[in-house]
């Protein structure tokens, strides 16, 4: 073999075995901290990264020696390792080596095969693929909500439970239940019996794209058409422009949309979402460092405490029912906690009073949630506005997450959820997924919408599901339908 074929293929080999070394570590991180995800999920969590209250500088950091620095590190030490031991060799007179010799070369290929493999199970990229066979369309079901009547409307608060999973309840999983001051708070209130993620959800944002959109949120790859670097990079300037959502409708309707969170609404583009979609104020972490909250009520990788975020949640509360009162402004408040976001993390004002450091980061977060009902129902606000209180997901099941081995292999996990409306809450259906808290949302705030459709979804006070609903589908042919990639619609959704 020539000198060039030789260093050709010498240069194939070790690019291949850094690129199955830098998967293999990337799967591996992702599986400790997260569990399997889906790859709209990679994607759309890598849009607007922020190492400022976006998951902080340290993760950012980790990843960037554990999946950039390390595999490169690594190949060329062995590289150069291998170059000095054939170069001796030579000045020996023995036999010029192989390229790698066959022990290497099977090293070579079986770290790039492992590598692959790990990357693309963790990612569930097989699914992405089978999905392409799938011929279901979204756009043959989503429905855009139509506002009947609005006499009834009254204002509306919305409040999210970071990782607010019902099965937590259950003693087989913690030693203490944590919901449970806030299950007292609200044992008048209704609730889903089985409120379900959606097939494909489990984040955040398709938490809040869900049950503000009624639609999965994926098809950041279909939009893009080429432009996904761009995208990623920071470029996005519009979040899902052509859906429907809670703020949208409720502007529509005269309401004045504000949302809250601890962390820093840039991450994700979580801010770009809510403002394109009816909000027109979104505090995070930036403005409460603007009010003066102290250094010491944040942690560095998320922001601001449920404590302090409670606190500044009752403040909002009282400001927007004082303005509704003196001028009729019909209000929209979500509230978003962070307390128990992972990796555990537990503020000065909770104590740890149990082995798994979680549960009582849990009870913390939900008494200081405890304590914005309790004010509502005191102020006698909950006669004048619905309150809806749920999980944005299930709580992810890394290898290194609390509960893990708990919740891992459980097949009824489901998300927590209390539901007050003024003047008597319906009864409701007894299992919905999260695409149908849409609707839900929107009744809860007395607006009837016909036959109960939003999204993809139906109102879970609705008593029977219309004939052209999905939910009307069989449950393979709907989750069929949930996984499908539905190309064009998403373009179009996405303003493509």
């Amino acid at each position: 073999m020539s000198r060039t074929l030789r260093a050709a293929a010498s240069t194939i080999a070790w690019v291949l075995f850094w690129a199955g070394l830098t998967l293999l570590i990337a799967s591996l991180g992702i599986r400790v901290f997260y569990g399997k995800i889906s790859l709209d999920q990679l994607l759309l969590n890598l849009i607007a990264v922020q190492t400022d209250g976006g998951g902080g500088a340290g993760l950012v950091w980790a990843a960037i020696i554990a999946i950039g620095v390390l595999p490169i590190a690594a190949t060329l030490a062995l590289a150069f390792g291998r170059r000095r031991r054939v170069r001796r060799a030579a000045r020996a007179g023995r036999p010029r080596a192989r390229i790698l010799g066959p022990v290497g070369m099977l090293a070579t290929v079986a770290v790039a095969c492992a590598g692959s493999f790990a990357f693309a199970t963790t990612i569930k990229l097989p699914d992405y693929v089978r999905s392409a066979a799938n011929t279901a369309d979204i756009g043959d079901y989503y429905v855009a909500p139509r506002v009947a009547d609005a006499s009834g409307a009254h204002n509306v608060v919305v409040i999210y439970l970071e990782s607010g999973e019902e099965t937590l309840e259950d003693p087989a999983v913690t030693e203490v239940n944590p919901y449970e001051r806030l299950n007292e708070a609200t044992a008048d209130f209704g609730s889903i019996d089985e409120l379900t993620q959606y097939a494909g959800g489990g984040w955040t944002m398709a938490g809040l794209v869900s049950t503000q959109c009624g639609l999965p949120l994926k098809g950041i790859v279909a939009a893009s058409r080429g432009e996904i670097i761009d995208d990623l990079s920071g470029g996005l300037t519009s979040y899902l422009p052509g859906a429907s959502c809670v703020g949208d409708v409720l502007a529509e309707a005269g309401y004045r949309n504000v949302f809250m969170g601890g962390a820093n609404a840039a991450f994700a583009a979580k801010g770009l979402f809510l403002s394109d979609h009816g909000y027109g104020a979104e505090l995070d972490l930036l403005h409460w460092r603007e009010l003066g909250e102290a250094e010491a009520d944040m942690r560095s990788d998320w922001g601001l405490s449920d404590e302090r975020l409670m606190a500044r949640a009752i403040e909002q509360v009282d400001a927007l029912h004082d303005d509704y009162e003196s001028t009729g402004q019909l209000f929209n408040l979500g509230v978003l906690t962070l307390d128990t976001h992972e990796p555990a993390h537990a503020y000065d004002y909770c104590p740890i009073e149990t082995e798994e450091e979680m549960t009582s980061i849990y009870a913390c977060s939900m008494d200081q949630v405890t304590g914005l009902v309790e004010h509502m129902r005191e102020a006698s606000y909950l006669d004048d506005t619905a309150l809806v209180i749920m999980g944005d997901h299930l709580k992810q099941t890394g290898i290194a997450a609390a509960f893990h081995a708990e919740l891992a292999d459980r097949t009824d996990r489901t998300i927590y959820n209390r539901i007050w409306v003024p003047g008597g809450t319906p009864a409701t259906r007894g299992s919905v997924d999260q695409l149908s808290m849409y609707g839900t949302i929107l009744e809860a705030a007395g607006l009837h919408i016909g036959g109960g459709a939003a999204g993809l979804g139906v109102s879970a006070f609705a008593e029977r599901i219309p004939d052209a609903s999905p939910l009307a589908l069989s449950s393979s042919r709907y989750r069929a339908l949930l996984t499908s990639r539905s190309d064009d619609f998403y373009e179009a959704a996405w303003g493509h």
